[in-house]
């Protein structure tokens, strides 16, 4: 296995059309009768992960106060010091709750169970944003068989296909050796770019 990061304006961009399996068809060295021996590699092009940046919108948090209270029913404060903070995240999830009075003040308990509240948050994207990575990296991968292939290099004929375009490419040399991939990646851009365009908007139908 090898693990490498490449960085650049726009490369993920680019590179992702390198999920997938890769077919090598060479003659070896050591193959004394010249047959063609064929090797396969898994390629999982992944962004990287940002830096998560938490912040709380106001128009989806509540703020209730009320009287704290201690053991067995003591009144702890005459004020209404405690704070509950009840967070509707966005993505449609269960409302997150945080209380607090573990001070006299109103506001010091506020900022305590802000600061939870950022917490619970960033644990939350966090964990949304490595379901996302592994999705990732589960499509590209598939099944790692053979058929899944995106491309083969033939090394004899000097030609590489990538069948998802039909496109042949007969420099091999120039593709692998130089890394100019350009030629073979500005196609799959095209192809997949006209996909995109000849997709329904969302929730219409094709007539």
């Amino acid at each position: 296995e090898v693990v490498f990061e490449v960085r650049g304006r726009g490369a993920y961009s680019r590179l992702k059309f390198e999920n997938g399996v890769h077919r090598v068809q060479r003659v070896p060295e050591t193959e004394a009768q010249g047959r063609i021996h064929t090797s396969t590699a898994t390629v999982v092009v992944m962004p990287e992960a940002e830096e998560v940046d938490v912040a709380i919108d106001p128009e989806r948090l509540k703020v209730d106060v009320y009287r704290s209270g201690g053991h067995g029913g003591q009144s702890v404060n005459t004020t209404d010091s405690a704070v509950r903070l009840t967070y509707t995240p966005d993505d449609g999830g269960p409302p997150i709750v945080v209380t607090c009075q573990d001070e006299r003040s109103q506001l010091k308990n506020k900022a305590k169970a802000e600061k939870v509240l950022m917490a619970r948050l960033l644990d939350r994207q966090m964990a949304q944003q490595q379901e996302a990575l592994t999705e990732v990296r589960r499509s590209a991968v598939g099944s790692g068989d053979r058929s899944e292939k995106v491309r083969t290099y033939n090394y004899p004929e000097g030609r590489i296909t990538d069948h998802r375009i039909d496109f042949k490419y007969y420099k091999l040399p120039q593709f692998v050796e130089a890394g100019d991939l350009d030629p073979v990646i500005d196609r799959l851009i095209a192809w997949d770019q006209g996909n995109r365009l000849s997709e329904p908007p969302n929730g219409a139908k094709r007539g």
